[in-house]
């Protein structure tokens, strides 16, 4: 387990996203709002979640067939261009104060999702072999 991921700031932005996603989800299931808003919300918290777990447990070093901070730097552009495409609409439709609270939180959210893409992006080199403490030879 990484006692430190969760004080580092990758991790205090995984930590943000979930809660506001989780936060921007129950926004629009009190307001009763369309599947899609509700779909992207969850399905935001829950790819967060077991991201942010992934990290936490060092999974992402045990499991080394797949790069996973490309896979995580991927998600965090997609799901930014999906909130702001979802959220836009909720805000300008704004069929009730949930949905647009949804819509503000779900924009709070694609920021959070850029600054972590961000430092995804510092974070991967890829001229630097992974998985090996020493040089080939």
């Amino acid at each position: 387990m990484d006692s430190g991921f969760p004080r580092s700031p990758r991790g205090a932005v995984k930590i943000a996203r979930a809660l506001v996603a989780l936060v921007t989800f129950l926004c629009f299931v009190a307001s009763g709002s369309r599947g899609a808003y509700t779909a992207l919300a969850a399905m935001e918290t829950v790819i967060t979640a077991l991201f942010f777990l992934l990290y936490l447990l060092k999974l992402d070093k045990k499991l080394s067939s797949l790069f996973w901070p490309l896979a995580d730097l991927f998600n965090s552009v997609i799901a930014a261009l999906f909130l702001l495409i979802v959220c836009l609409f909720a805000v300008l439709i704004k069929t009730n104060n949930g949905t647009l609270a949804g819509g503000v939180l779900g924009l709070v959210l694609l920021v959070l999702c850029l600054v972590d893409a961000v430092l995804l992006f510092r974070m991967i080199s890829f001229a630097k072999p992974r998985g090996r403490d020493t040089p080939a030879k």
